[in-house]
């Protein structure tokens, strides 16, 4: 078709599904740990990249196996069942009504969803893992010798596919979470948001068979990679066992080799190992990088998402990275790199993934900023040993309360800021003018509490539990008091049902998301109040008047202010990641690449998925192991860290010298040449 071979349109659109499945899942991922598995935040932080790890490990083993025994065609279908198998499991254990005995909206076995979570993302792992090096080669086969055009052209539709695939899940599997959903209660919808993207791998599978009669199937022609790493044990073994004084040395340990495997594999794994030598301080970028899935993720759950009339999830500030990478590629490319090279500066390549590397580290610092104003906003719960107090007061007059020699004072119908107090038993005197009650009362340790008085027809009070923890996932924890005399309240906010609330008693709290809610108080009026992430408020219900007016006069006191920070203050960050990326990472696989041999680029490619895996263990090392007090210190510490290895990596970068590789192997086919004429004069 057009010059292409047909089979090539079903490799895009597999690809294309296939990375919409990947990312649409991982996008979500780590707040579903957070919130349906109720991990914390560290917990969370390293299963996600244990996860991350695993899926930059497995491409060795795919390209072993495609390249060894079954071929890349049955290489891509027997692993993609797997990958599906593995995306259809994990959506099954993010079904809440499958343990929700008692139908109350919480799993009573979460056991069971954790078994699922961990099988499911295991087999994914091996499956998008093991095709990742298989399916784009398995694209290039489609491609006869002469069709050097067109299969340049495929690579970068196929690269096109990758960026859509996962820009469009980022931007789409985020809403599809914030929906509510559930046989039994309705909850956070993360059966449709992990449901989508098994489905995707679904057609993917289906695609990718369908084209099975259309395929150039090369058969497996041994790995490089296995051939390098026999050399290399083979030189270091021989090394070993001529290790005595009385033996000569060689100008290279790899030089050992050269009595078993030709010299021109030597000398090419002599190359190859002075790339990979460079590859020793890179993970650190990727322990940085990667975070934007995790921590950058949680810190978003704690800001404002309101862009305009659009409401942002936390997890979709992850498409700002794809959607910058489209943008700055071209920028830094066609304008930055030609006027630093007009200015005839040495911005060698070596020298860019350092730059790469510094951008990575100060986005860190600028996300340990932003933590710090965001620290500012969060709420001082009470420690072990203390509780902490404020008073609404109900009353006609001027309430003083008097606890343990703390006064508090509060107008009619005004509250108190929270105030520590001593956790335990506690004397209470309430005043109203020269009316006072005495009483007692106990506060539990790390509590807060709300002491509601009120003087009509006499001094009466009530203690009440407050909510102990921000509402998270963009809720607000919203309670009533009814404060009318001898009138029972029943309430509805949203498709909420606080229910019938006796006079002078509270409801429990409802979680409500963001957005407009009507209130219904007795089925008459109604009123409505605008929420925004993160809140709690007590709402007193003060006056009814619905027959006449439609009336409802109610007294919104916020227990719990809502994110103030805007999450746009995270596009900086983010900014300065994807430069550091664009400048690191695409410089890094070229330099990689003009390094290297022409057979050597599969053992190359093999190296630098290991520097991703080994960056995503460093940081679920971190996680477990350093538990700063201060999410921004952690910041601060992973960006001094890589400022270190920037610093080491570019001593080492400084006695690198270039080669030229194809020099290098024309030399050896020189030698050949004459080599082969030497025999023949003979």
């Amino acid at each position: 078709c057009c010059g292409y071979p047909l089979s090539i349109f079903f490799i895009v659109i597999n690809e294309f599904c296939e990375r919409f499945s990947y990312y649409g899942m991982r996008a979500v991922l780590v707040l579903y740990f957070r919130y349906f598995l109720q991990w914390d935040d560290n917990t969370a932080t390293s299963i996600y990249h244990t996860f991350v790890a695993l899926c930059y490990l497995t491409p060795i083993l795919g390209a072993v196996v495609a390249d060894s025994w079954l071929g890349k065609f049955k290489t891509i279908i027997y692993l993609s069942i797997v990958y599906t198998l593995g995306q259809v499991i994990m959506a099954i254990s993010t079904i809440h009504d499958l343990t929700d005995t008692d139908r109350d909206g919480t799993p009573n076995n979460l056991t069971v969803h954790i078994a699922l979570s961990m099988i499911g993302l295991i087999l994914i792992a091996l499956g998008t893992g093991g095709i990742k090096p298989c399916v784009a080669a398995f694209g290039g086969d489609q491609f006869e010798d002469h069709q050097e055009k067109q299969r340049s052209t495929f690579f970068s539709i196929f690269y096109l596919s990758i960026n859509a695939g996962s820009l469009l899940s980022t931007l789409i599997t985020p809403i599809l979470r914030g929906q509510e959903c559930g046989i039994h209660s309705q909850q956070k919808c993360y059966p449709l948001a992990f449901g989508v993207p098994a489905a995707l791998m679904v057609v993917a599978l289906i695609v990718f068979i369908a084209g099975s009669s259309m395929y150039q199937k090369v058969s497996p022609q041994g790995n490089i990679l296995l051939e390098v790493c026999k050399c290399i044990g083979f030189a270091l073994n021989n090394r070993f066992k001529h290790r005595s004084k009385q033996y000569p040395k060689r100008q290279h340990w790899m030089d050992w080799a050269s009595e078993k495997y030709d010299k021109r594999l030597v000398a090419q794994i002599k190359m190859v190992l002075k790339v990979l030598f460079l590859y020793l301080p890179l993970p650190m970028f990727w322990t940085l990088f990667d975070q934007q899935g995790s921590r950058w993720t949680f810190q978003a759950t704690t800001m404002d998402g309101h862009f305009g009339s659009i409401q942002i999830q936390p997890d979709q500030m992850q498409i700002v990275n794809p959607i910058l990478i489209v943008i700055l590629v071209p920028i830094v490319d066609r304008l930055v790199y030609p006027l630093i090279k007009k200015c005839k500066l040495n911005f060698t390549p070596l020298r860019k993934m350092t730059f790469g590397m510094l951008l990575a580290a100060l986005a860190f610092v600028v996300a340990a900023v932003l933590q710090i104003q965001i620290d500012k906003t969060l709420p001082k719960f009470p420690s072990a040993g203390t509780s902490q107090l404020k008073i609404i007061n109900l009353g006609d007059a001027t309430v003083d309360v008097n606890i343990v020699g703390d006064n508090f004072s509060a107008d009619s119908f005004k509250d108190t800021a929270y105030r520590d107090v001593s956790s335990g038993d506690g004397n209470l005197i309430v005043s109203y003018g020269k009316n006072t009650l005495n009483s007692s009362v106990v506060f539990k340790s790390a509590t807060r509490h709300t002491l509601l008085v009120k003087n009509v027809p006499s001094i009466q009070f009530m203690l009440l539990k407050d909510t102990n923890e921000k509402p998270v996932q963009g809720n607000n924890a919203i309670r009533f008091v009814n404060a009318l005399e001898n009138i029972t309240v029943l309430i509805k906010a949203g498709t909420k049902e606080p229910g019938h609330v006796l006079p002078f008693t509270s409801s429990d709290y409802v979680l409500l998301p963001e957005g407009v809610y009507n209130d219904t108080l007795v089925r008459t009026c109604t009123v409505s109040k605008s929420f925004g992430f993160g809140s709690s408020y007590t709402v007193v219900i003060q006056n009814l008047n619905c027959d006449s007016q439609q009336i409802a006069k109610l007294t919104y006191i916020e227990d719990i202010q809502p994110n103030t920070i805007h999450m746009a203050w995270q596009i900086p960050q983010y900014f300065l990641m994807t430069c550091g990326e664009v400048v690191f990472s695409v410089t890094g696989l070229e330099f990689s690449y003009s390094q290297a041999p022409s057979n050597m680029k599969s053992v190359l490619q093999a190296g630098w998925l290991l520097t991703v895996a080994v960056g995503n263990i460093i940081v679920l090392i971190v996680a477990g192991v350093g538990q700063l007090p201060d999410q921004w210190a952690e910041y601060i510490l992973f960006a001094a860290l890589l400022v270190a290895v920037s610093i080491i990596f570019s001593i080492m970068a400084y006695f690198y010298t270039y080669v030229d590789p194809a020099e290098i192997e024309a030399q050896f086919d020189e030698e050949e040449k004459k080599k082969d004429v030497h025999e023949m004069s003979a």
